[in-house]
């Protein structure tokens, strides 16, 4: 959220230097993220000052140029060579002197030099428009009053301001301070209780809306859904005229990064961050019937959105209809294409309602609409701001874009939301912050807040909390606020910190972790960090699990994520679907991470238990597309496929010292198309495969998906136990031969392995697959051929060819007795 210094200046007297109210506002609980000191036009046209042209006459070298004298009331006339058709003697410009940096618009940043242009000397520029940054245009430079004070700095001419922006992290809890007006109670307070200022806010003056008896124009609301809407008002404004905003409204809305449209948007916006109170302005002559209904519509309905798309609604959305029950607007969220405000709109219905949090959140998840308006809304707006709201943009408009009110306002209200009550016992107040306030403080502190005391005793009190703060239910809220506004700052340390000395586990797992995510790095992989949230919708509609194997959550921010993920898979693949749209294909990604299951359900890879939940630990990898990046020499263009994730996982338990002890199981389920099982009796240690096309299909993903789940913790469990011992380097030569045999299809590498590896004992270093060949034709049905080579040494002495021909024979017998391998002589 945006604050603007000079913005909150309009409701409140501070002294205090920007940066002083920035620590203030950072210790109300309203983080301040940056700040930064802006001008209405950049570089506030320092070096840039009135000037008179005193003469005027053709350069002599250049047609199109012209050579002027100009007197900027600093004793000298200064010599400019101009190339503006429109530059005269007589006239007063704006002249910016050498050394000056302009920001021109749509440019670089331009420093002038004196210097020559075709031979002449100039000393400065007379400036155009875009040349200062104040516009597009470049037809000719500005020529200013003929009374304007030469030397006067182009600053104080155009009135410019300096401001300072806050840029506020405003959490889901602080739904009072999503608006300029809420900032500044809360410093207010803070300035009152902590600095004994005595002044308050200066709340903007509204007056009631009367319209003239002769200038009636009738409207009728339904509301039909009041749980969703529990308060709808509204006025008709009719003979408006579309129209530019006056500078000072511009202004404040640029501060704060909103782009002008038009008066009438203008004000709305101008409210939604004033008051915290988002309104919205039909075109009435748009609005069938002349009648408002607030409802819901048939699932699938469609919508024309004021962006063009075509929306199809659920029937969880609450609509803003016409007499004809035809949508203009998804109440709180966003706009429709034909009922808003346009150039020739001249009559208008302004809304101002209270939605309710969770249909406006549901909605604006749902279509992904994350506009300033809903995230007003799903924080819990003011109900009680409706109408104040509303007569003060009505006002407003009235002024600035003229016409006249032309309705009684409707305010639909059947059941009026009351402050809350809220007991609060004094000891329970100083149990929680750790020291005792003086009751007078606290009575203070709550006064500041606009939090009445309603009934109080020696022990406790009882305040009356403001709907704005929609917030603060429980005791431990109030006390909360408190806090705030006392200041954590104040808050003695304990005067005796108590401490304990703890040993860490060897291997530490963050080192374990760090060693294993460098070397993902150094092979091409970037690293993923996703939410633990998931979206249930993906275990019914893709990979359908049953509910109860499903830990759900009450997520009010977002509705749909709604689980606590139980695989890490729908992670990934949403990771290549963000990239994927953004142009990027070639992927290999890791992520470190947890799922969550309920006890009851099976238990998935880890061996902690927890009465109601397991929260295994996972490293996942998933590639996608290129195996290596685009590059002249990369020729071969391979894909990544499934032995560019078997190669890594290999590779990765070897660093933690699961070398062996572990057998390879393919396995075939909803979720790969085909996959490897690497465990240790039942307790599954990875499992890594190509995910099943309709999956990847569903989630909008192009290309094959190589995926693999590794058990982080059974690998952490390995790194414990892992020894690691300096050898020193073999200085005798090693020896290699090559074997060729034919074996059944059945049979693996890792069988052959196992075999040479046990004739082979201690000679026997290394054994490497490094061919193989599949044809029934020469090598018979259920044959194939697979090219092994063996690398032997002794660390002793030099082998001879008699040792390394006597394990090559016991080998090779041991493969043909145990696996029915021919051997190819």
């Amino acid at each position: 959220m945006t604050i603007s210094l000079n913005w909150l200046k309009t409701y409140l007297d501070i002294d205090l230097a920007p940066e002083e109210i920035s620590n203030l506002l950072t210790s109300l609980g309203l983080e301040v993220e940056g700040m930064e000191e802006v001008e209405s036009i950049k570089g506030g046209l320092a070096g840039v000052v009135v000037g008179e042209v005193k003469e005027c006459w053709r350069h002599p070298n250049a047609d199109k140029l012209s050579l002027t004298k100009v007197d900027i009331g600093a004793g000298d006339l200064l010599q400019i060579v101009c190339g503006a058709p429109n530059v005269a003697a007589g006239q007063k410009v704006l002249v910016a002197t050498v050394g000056t940096t302009l920001y021109p618009t749509g440019g670089e940043p331009l420093t002038l030099k004196l210097g020559k242009i075709r031979g002449e000397e100039s000393q400065g520029m007379i400036c155009a428009a875009d040349e200062l940054g104040m516009g597009e245009d470049h037809s000719g430079i500005l020529v200013l009053p003929a009374d304007t004070p030469i030397g006067t700095t182009g600053r104080d001419y155009f009135k410019l301001e300096k401001d300072v922006v806050y840029e506020i992290g405003l959490t889901p809890n602080r739904s009072d301070a999503t608006c300029h007006l809420g900032v500044a109670r809360d410093l207010a307070a803070a300035l009152q209780v902590q600095f004994g200022q005595k002044e308050g806010v200066k709340m903007p003056a509204v007056s009631p809306l009367i319209p003239h008896p002769s200038s009636l124009i009738p409207i009728e609301v339904v509301v039909e859904n009041a749980e969703a809407c529990p308060r709808y008002a509204g006025v008709v404004i009719k003979g408006v005229t579309i129209g530019e905003s006056p500078d000072w409204l511009k202004k404040r809305l640029q501060s704060v990064g909103v782009r002008p449209i038009s008066n009438i948007v203008d004000v709305t916006n101008f409210i939604l961050h004033e008051l915290g109170q988002p309104l919205h302005a039909f075109d009435l002559d748009e609005i069938a019937g002349q009648k408002i209904i607030v409802k819901t519509l048939p699932e699938g309905t469609k919508f024309l959105s004021l962006d063009e798309r075509e929306r199809s609604l659920s029937d969880h959305d609450l609509m803003i209809c016409d007499g004809d029950s035809k949508p203009m607007c998804i109440g709180g969220v966003f706009g429709g294409a034909k009922s808003g405000v346009k150039d020739s709109t001249k009559n208008i219905f302004l809304e101002s309602a209270h939605f309710n949090a969770k249909w406006i959140r549901r909605s604006s998840t749902r279509h992904d609409l994350r506009t300033d308006a809903a995230r007003v809304f799903e924080k819990g707006s003011d109900p009680n701001v409706c109408v104040y709201a509303l007569q003060r943009a009505a006002a407003m408009m009235v002024e600035l874009a003229g016409g006249e009110i032309a309705s009684e306002v409707v305010d639909i209200y059947p059941k009026p939301i009351e402050n809350q009550q809220i007991k609060v016992a004094y000891d329970y107040v100083e149990r929680l912050i750790g020291m005792e306030i003086p009751q007078e403080k606290i009575k203070e502190i709550l006064v500041a807040l606009d939090m009445k005391i309603v009934e109080e005793t020696s022990r406790s009190f009882t305040v009356s909390v403001p709907t704005n703060k929609a917030d603060v239910t429980r005791p431990a809220d109030v006390v909360e606020e408190i806090l705030r506004v006392f200041g954590l700052d104040n808050v003695p340390a304990p005067a005796q910190i108590r401490s304990s000395m703890v040993s860490s586990e060897k291997p530490d797992p963050n080192s374990v972790r760090n060693t294993i995510a460098d070397y993902l790095a150094a092979n091409g992989f970037n690293e993923t960090m996703s939410l633990s949230l998931s979206k249930s919708a993906f275990y019914k509609e893709i990979l359908p699990k049953e509910e109860s194997e499903l830990v759900f959550v009450n997520n009010t921010s977002n509705v749909e994520l709604d689980i606590m993920r139980p695989t890490m898979l729908f992670s990934a693949l949403e990771a290549v679907v963000n990239n994927q749209n953004r142009q990027q294909n070639d992927l290999k990604l890791f992520e470190f991470g947890k799922t969550y299951h309920p006890s009851t359900a099976p238990n998935p890879k880890s061996e902690i238990r927890n009465p109601k939940y397991v929260e295994p630990q996972h490293l996942s990898l998933v590639a996608t597309g290129q195996r290596w990046s685009e590059s002249w020499r990369n020729k071969e263009k391979l894909s990544a496929d499934f032995f560019t994730l078997k190669t890594l996982v290999g590779n990765l338990f070897a660093r933690v010292g699961l070398t062996s002890g572990y057998q390879e199981t393919a396995l075939k389920d909803d979720t790969f198309a085909y996959a490897l099982k690497l465990h240790r009796g039942p307790q599954e240690l990875a499992v890594m495969g190509k995910v099943q096309p309709k999956i990847s299909k569903k989630m909008g993903i192009r290309g094959e998906v190589f995926y693999a789940d590794l058990n982080w913790d059974a690998l952490l469990a390995a790194a414990k136990k892992q020894s690691i011992s300096f050898v020193e380097l073999n200085k005798f030569p090693t020896v290699r031969r090559d074997l060729a045999v034919v074996i059944g299809k059945s049979v693996k590498f890792s069988d052959l392995a196992a075999v040479a590896r046990k004739a082979g004992k201690k000679l026997l270093k290394d054994i490497n697959l490094f061919d193989v060949f599949e044809d029934e034709s020469k090598l018979g049905e259920g044959k194939k051929s697979y090219a092994l080579s063996f690398t032997f040494e002794d660390a002793t002495r030099t082998l001879q060819d008699k040792d390394v021909d006597a394990v090559m024979t016991e080998m090779m017998e041991a493969m043909e007795g145990k696996l029915g391998a021919l051997i190819r002589r």
